[in-house]
């Protein structure tokens, strides 16, 4: 390889921090993980994140390497490199993550929400590669998004665009973590599935979900949901269908925006398979005009590694925007 080659990409979460030594086509050389730990503090924080690079750069000449590419929690001001108050870095209001990482690595870096990361992933390496209008939604703890319109990444003011997890879908539903009722994300996130779940064992309506967590609601997750749903416990079945219903409002939503080639969904609850993917796709096309109709709602491929190798992405660019042609 000559010089120029390599990117270290940094996923930035609540409670771990990934990184990695990646090539522009997305081969992993190296790898490497630690908790966040925010409750330490922001220098703390800090610190380990330069650990994890040093490691990935160790032996390594600067000139290889494009730079650093980190997805963090947003919002995340991605023109400033700013992290604007992420509710799992609790202390990180107005944080230039980008510039004081730039200051302590003596790299480039680039910085982006953590959706809007996973979004390019699978533009540039996943379900995504060759379409050049691409909505990602990723739906889990809670439920964000990334557009790629005509070929570039949606960025909006303050690079603030595709928080899609936060536009209402029922107006005086659930109160959302944004503070606002009705939020997509309030209504069929993981986080959602188990409140929903939870309060059905309370009830006695879901007698599989309740031996699952041994009558405990505190413990039910989408994930239990989801495996009593597989049982056959209609409660639990009747809730899956609800939250994906709702995506499916959401992805209409979507689909009339931006009116992308493929809309690709991610995010450990897209792991139901077909009882999320069914009713989401039949309530999506009843809802949108007939030209959005046959648009592919697919699962997200890249899983895992999607936030690694949206990082990676960040540095295939052209002309100084966020432009990539897979």
């Amino acid at each position: 390889m000559g010089p120029r080659s390599l990117v270290i990409a940094v996923d930035l979460g609540g409670t771990q921090v990934r990184a990695a030594l990646c090539d522009l086509e997305g081969n992993f050389l190296r790898r490497a993980e630690c908790p966040t730990k925010p409750e330490e503090g922001l220098e703390a924080v800090l610190g380990r994140i330069v650990g994890l690079v040093e490691q990935m750069r160790s032996g390594i000449a600067n000139d290889r390497l494009f730079g650093v590419g980190v997805g963090s929690p947003g919002p995340v001001d991605a023109r400033s490199g700013v992290i604007i108050s992420p509710p799992n870095l609790p202390g990180w209001h107005e944080v230039a993550l980008q510039a004081l990482l730039e200051e302590r690595l003596g790299l480039p870096v680039r910085l982006a929400n953590d959706a809007n990361a996973a979004a390019l992933g699978e533009w540039a390496f996943g379900a995504g590669r060759g379409h050049r209008n691409v909505a990602y939604v990723t739906i889990s703890t809670g439920i964000g998004g990334g557009i790629i319109a005509d070929g570039r990444l949606l960025l909006g003011h303050r690079g603030l665009a595709a928080e899609v997890g936060h536009m209402t879908l029922l107006p005086g539903g659930p109160r959302c973590n944004c503070g606002n009722y009705g939020c997509w994300e309030a209504l069929a996130s993981g986080t959602a599935i188990a409140r929903e779940g939870a309060a059905a064992v309370r009830a006695g309506r879901a007698p599989i979900l309740s031996r699952l967590v041994e009558g405990m609601p505190e413990r039910v997750d989408a994930r239990r949901v989801g495996e009593a749903a597989a049982q056959g416990d209609e409660a639990a079945r009747g809730i899956i269908q609800q939250a994906a219903e709702y995506s499916g409002i959401g992805v209409a939503n979507l689909l009339h925006l931006y009116s992308p080639e493929i809309v690709l969904i991610g995010g450990g609850v897209s792991r139901l398979g077909d009882r999320l993917f069914v009713p989401m796709r039949r309530v999506a096309r009843q809802r949108v005009m007939p030209p959005y109709r046959e648009v592919p709602i697919e699962p997200a491929a890249l899983r895992a590694d999607v936030g690694l190798l949206g990082a990676v992405a960040l540095f295939l660019e052209e002309d100084g925007g966020k432009s990539v042609e897979p």
